[in-house]
């Protein structure tokens, strides 16, 4: 479980046993009502990682409602947009391992986190990745009732796969933008878990091999 849920849980409890001391217990049920629903909504599960080369994973739990094409900072990409309920796990992994090389966090706005212009509007952390030669960006966006964004990493940390990396608290949404060959795995309406499910699968980058002419041009140097 992450802490934040013993932080919640045990405030709502000690308000519960304020409230039957100085009233009657009856009075406290909907407090200890919310004090379980936060111990249960903050679970953190252990998940089985894929060990696919150039599997990307979900960043998140919940429903893949968007899958298309967008340009990027100039650059063609497709989009995979995940929506988290309130009844979802809303711990967030890396869809990918290696490098984090950016990250940037943008206040906006908080519409609700189905809605087409939350992804530029709402306010949002966009984390960068670089590895296996590829660069994939995730974004952690707030939703109609979140309003706490966190992410555990700092540029130049590496991550693995799969690897827990922050929170989005309560019900928001997780964009992750892909290079154009990217095979896709999912399609909307489909239901993904963080860290276990592929969304796509990338092809390796091989390196370019250096040429004789080249060897030999360098050897003569």
């Amino acid at each position: 479980m992450v802490r934040d849920g013993f932080f919640y849980g045990a405030g709502c409890l000690l308000a519960g046993g304020a409230i039957a001391w100085l009233a009657a217990w009856p009075y406290a049920v909907p407090m200890l009502l919310l004090a379980a629903f936060f111990l249960w909504f903050f679970r953190d599960p252990e998940r089985q990682i894929p060990a696919i080369p150039g599997a990307i994973v979900s960043p998140g739990d919940g429903k893949v409602t968007d899958v298309s094409v967008l340009t990027s900072d100039g650059t063609p990409r497709q989009r995979i947009s995940i929506f988290l309920s309130v009844f979802d796990v809303h711990v967030n992994r890396s869809p990918i391992g290696g490098v984090i090389r950016e990250v940037r966090y943008q206040r906006g706005k908080f519409l609700n986190a189905m809605s087409a212009g939350s992804a530029e509007e709402n306010e949002q952390n966009i984390v960068t990745v670089e590895g296996e030669g590829r660069t994939v960006i995730f974004k952690q966006i707030a939703g109609l009732i979140a309003r706490r964004i966190v992410f555990n990493f700092r540029v130049g940390d590496h991550v693995a796969r799969g690897e827990r990396v922050g929170l989005i608290k309560f019900g928001s949404r997780v964009d992750v933008l892909l290079d154009r060959d990217a095979v896709m795995h999912v399609k909307p309406g489909d239901r993904v878990k963080g860290g276990v499910t592929v969304l796509a699968v990338l092809p390796l980058v091989q390196p370019v091999p250096l040429s004789s002419a080249g060897v030999q041009e360098a050897h003569h140097s």
